[in-house]
């Protein structure tokens, strides 16, 4: 049986690895034992945020439309109720973008939903 001598390959992963921590902290970026565990646990919060950054992103959209709507005499909720009765299905994230960039076109909007809301739960 030959002789296998492992070198190129652990030498190969360690540097992955020590290119993965590049940056990190004091001996997480230099000795393969930690840098690994480090590394490894960047990733689990790499996976994990990836799917919190689209619950953070629509909770801003939603604040940010609150805050948008209540000089029109609305909440959010009401707001959107008033969306789904004046049958407007655009997403939060454009009406969002539309408060900030397109106030005349955010407002028609607005107008429109609370025209489909009852008339005295409007001025309540």
């Amino acid at each position: 049986m030959a002789r296998v001598k492992r070198g190129v390959t652990s030498h190969a992963k360690h540097k992955k690895v020590l290119k993965a921590a590049k940056g990190f902290y004091g001996r997480r970026k230099n000795t393969i034992r930690i840098a690994k565990q480090a590394v490894e646990k960047a990733n689990q919060y790499a996976y994990r945020d990836r799917k919190r950054r689209k619950r953070t992103f629509r909770a801003l959209w939603i604040q940010r439309l609150n805050a948008a709507v209540r000089p029109f005499g609305l909440n959010y909720s009401r707001f959107i109720d008033g969306l789904a009765k004046a049958g407007i299905t655009v997403d939060r994230k454009v009406l969002s973008d539309l408060a900030i960039h397109e106030p005349a076109a955010f407002q028609a909007i607005v107008e429109q939903a609370k025209a489909a809301l009852p008339q005295e739960a409007a001025a309540a």
